[in-house]
C-alpha cells in the first residue's frame, strides 16, 4: 500500500479552501469540548473528592458519619470498579430513559459522568493529602476557636492540594484523554469530529494521525504547565 500516495490525496483534499476551513473549524470544535469536559469534569472531581476525603478522614464517633464513610465507599468503589465507557453508557442510553429525561444534551451527560468518575480517584488523592499535612496544625487551629470544619477548609485542604498537585495534573491529563471514549455517543469531542471528518474523506488513518499529534501537543502542554506551577510552589516552601 502507497502510503505516500494516500498522504497527497488526503493533502490535495483538505487543501481546498472550504473543505480545509471545515475540517480545521470541526477540529477546533472538537479541541474546545474536549477541553471544557475535561476542565468541568476535573472541578466537579475535586470538589467530590474533596468532600469523600473530609468524610473519610472524619472522627467517626457520630452516626451520621459512619454512615456518609459507607455511602462514600460504595460510591468510590463502584466508579472505580466499573470502566468508564461502562459508565458513560449507563447513564446515556438506560439510567436517563428509566428517569424520563429526553433531550439532554450529550456534553453535559459527559461532564458530570466525567466529574462523578474522576471524584471516585480524586478522593483517594486528597486523602493522601489530607494525611501528609501534619496533624498538629488542625489542633491548633480548633485551640485558637476554629471548629474541625473550618480548620479544615482554611488550613488542612489548601496544603493538601498543593501537596497532590503533580498527581491532580495526571488525572487531569487521564480526562483529556479519556474523552475519546465519550465519542460513542458523538459528543462533540476531538474523536467525534475525527469520525465525521474521516466520513467526508474516505481516509481513516491520516486524520487520525492529525487528531492523535493535537492529543499529543495538548497533553504535553499540560504537563509542562502543571509542572511550572510544581517548580514555583516548591520554591515557594523553599
Amino acid at each position: 500500500m502507497d502510503w505516500s500516495l494516500k498522504w497527497k490525496i488526503f493533502i490535495d483534499k483538505i487543501s481546498y479552501n472550504n473543505y480545509h476551513n471545515d475540517t480545521m473549524k470541526m477540529l477546533g470544535r472538537g479541541l474546545w469540548v474536549t477541553v471544557k469536559i475535561a476542565v468541568l469534569g476535573l472541578l466537579i472531581g475535586i470538589l467530590i473528592g474533596t468532600i469523600i476525603a473530609a468524610v473519610k478522614v472524619a472522627p467517626k464517633y457520630k452516626f451520621i458519619v459512619r454512615l456518609a464513610d459507607k455511602i462514600c465507599s460504595v460510591y468510590t468503589a463502584f466508579f472505580r470498579g466499573t470502566p468508564l465507557m461502562v459508565q458513560l453508557l449507563l447513564a446515556y442510553y438506560v439510567l436517563l430513559p428509566m428517569i424520563g429525561v429526553k433531550g439532554v444534551n450529550p456534553e453535559n451527560v459527559g461532564v458530570v459522568i466525567f466529574g462523578l468518575n474522576s471524584g471516585a480517584y480524586v478522593s483517594e488523592m486528597m486523602r493522601g493529602g489530607i494525611k501528609s499535612v501534619d496533624a498538629g496544625q488542625l489542633e491548633a487551629a480548633r485551640a485558637l476557636g476554629l471548629g474541625y470544619g473550618a480548620g479544615m477548609i482554611k488550613i488542612v485542604i489548601p496544603q493538601a492540594i498543593k501537596n497532590i498537585l503533580p498527581t491532580l495534573g495526571n488525572e487531569f491529563i487521564m480526562i483529556v484523554k479519556d474523552t475519546s471514549l465519550a465519542s460513542t455517543f458523538f459528543i462533540g469531542d476531538l474523536m467525534t469530529q475525527y469520525l465525521i471528518v474521516r466520513g467526508a474523506s474516505y481516509l481513516p488513518l491520516e486524520p487520525l494521525v492529525i487528531v492523535g499529534v493535537i492529543y499529543f501537543i495538548l497533553t504535553f502542554l499540560l504537563s509542562k504547565l502543571f509542572g511550572f506551577f510544581e517548580r514555583r510552589m516548591s520554591r515557594a516552601d523553599r
